[in-house]
């Protein structure tokens, strides 16, 4: 059985103006990370809840 593709996305934040951006794609354990700009290099991984810690700090200003 082959694996569900993922479903990568972008801020609404970052605009329509081509691939330079992050997106990210979510699992049930973890969060990935990659660059637009080369979707075929590799993605970064973080934890669910350590993306959540990072997002909440990022939306409170805190960075």
């Amino acid at each position: 059985m082959k694996a569900p593709a993922l479903a990568w996305h972008k801020s609404s934040h970052s605009g329509g103006s081509g691939n330079n951006c992050v997106e990210v794609a979510e699992t049930s354990a973890c969060v990935l990370v990659r660059d637009s700009k080369d979707v075929t290099r590799p993605h970064m991984t973080v934890r669910a809840g350590a993306w959540r810690a990072f997002a909440v700090s990022a939306g409170r200003g805190d960075m």
